[in-house]
């Protein structure tokens, strides 16, 4: 069953492209038809893409890997925000700095650096600086926080990047196709499909449309994060199973081991007992000599 509906998607306005002018051939095949200079996306189409970006999508959650959100575009930004909040995954809503993926080490030694100045709040160390350190230490990790503040759990590179605007957010996508890391994007009819992997076509501008394509995305996101959840809660019982009949494995060895070392024991302890019988014997003998010699 499609997750989402053909009457839903015409309510959000996902239909609607950009003027018949301004489009690129390339989204040919999803183009429906044309009126009033203005392109109409196929929406039959659109659901199929959709609901194989959020299988995706479901997989990678499941799976425990991260997917990026980028947004930067002032109508998306504070909707994906949201729901990629809801679903913890890390976002981007600010400017897109350059290298953010192609030199991700560098990217994570600034968000080191935020974490170092957290702690120093946190232990009493910050306090202790001059007055005008404290102010610049203070605009340093405001700064770092509206950049990098949304990726600062985002300890590896991305599974997958989702993408709102392929033309604005043309710097991310073009990291991401250059390290191999697969692109999921709501694409407009002005815009070039061809460097993304999975295809959403879209409206890209209304923020009901955004809101709606983002609440099916994270839906399935959820659906593989609890089904994860129920994965691990059902291999705790069968890890703690194992522990126990491993211990019982280990104490019945121990218990063998005991009992071939007492059997080892045993009679070596018995021929001790019968070398030790005749030198008692011989001993009564040796002490009658002296007394026969006196007599």
């Amino acid at each position: 069953m499609p997750r989402s509906n053909f009457q839903e998607l015409l309510d959000a306005g996902v239909h609607f492209g950009h003027l018949a002018r301004k489009w690129n051939p390339k989204m040919a095949p999803y183009i429906f038809d044309q009126k009033n200079g203005i392109h109409i996306i196929d929406l039959h189409k659109s659901i199929v893409k959709i609901d194989e970006a959020a299988d995706v999508l479901k997989q990678l959650a499941r799976s425990g890997r991260k997917v990026l959100f980028v947004a930067t575009k002032k109508q998306a930004k504070d909707i994906v925000a949201e729901k990629a909040a809801s679903v913890n995954m890390p976002y981007v809503t600010e400017r897109w700095a350059g290298g953010m993926l192609t030199n991700f080490p560098t990217i994570r030694k600034a968000v080191k650096k935020m974490n170092t100045i957290d702690k120093m709040i946190e232990d009493g160390t910050f306090d202790t600086l001059a007055k005008r350190e404290r102010l610049q230490v203070t605009r340093q990790r405001a700064k770092l926080e509206k950049n990098l503040g949304s990726i600062k759990d985002l300890s590896r590179l991305p599974s997958a990047l989702f993408v709102v605007d392929v033309q604005k957010e043309m710097n991310a996508v073009k990291e991401a196709n250059r390290l191999n890391i697969p692109v999921i994007a709501m694409v407009d009819t002005c815009c070039d499909p061809t460097p993304i992997d999975y295809v959403i076509p879209a409206n890209d501008d209304a923020a009901k449309s955004i809101s709606y394509i983002m609440d099916i995305l994270c839906q399935a996101i959820n659906e593989g994060l609890n089904e994860r959840k129920l994965e691990k809660e059902k291999e705790t019982p069968e890890v703690a199973d194992d522990k126990q009949v491993a211990g019982k494995k280990l104490r019945s060895r121990k218990g063998a081991k005991a009992e071939d070392a007492a059997e080892e024991t045993a009679p070596v302890a018995e021929s001790a007992v019968e070398e030790a019988a005749p030198a008692q014997e011989e001993t009564p003998e040796v002490a009658e000599a002296p007394k026969a010699e006196a007599e």
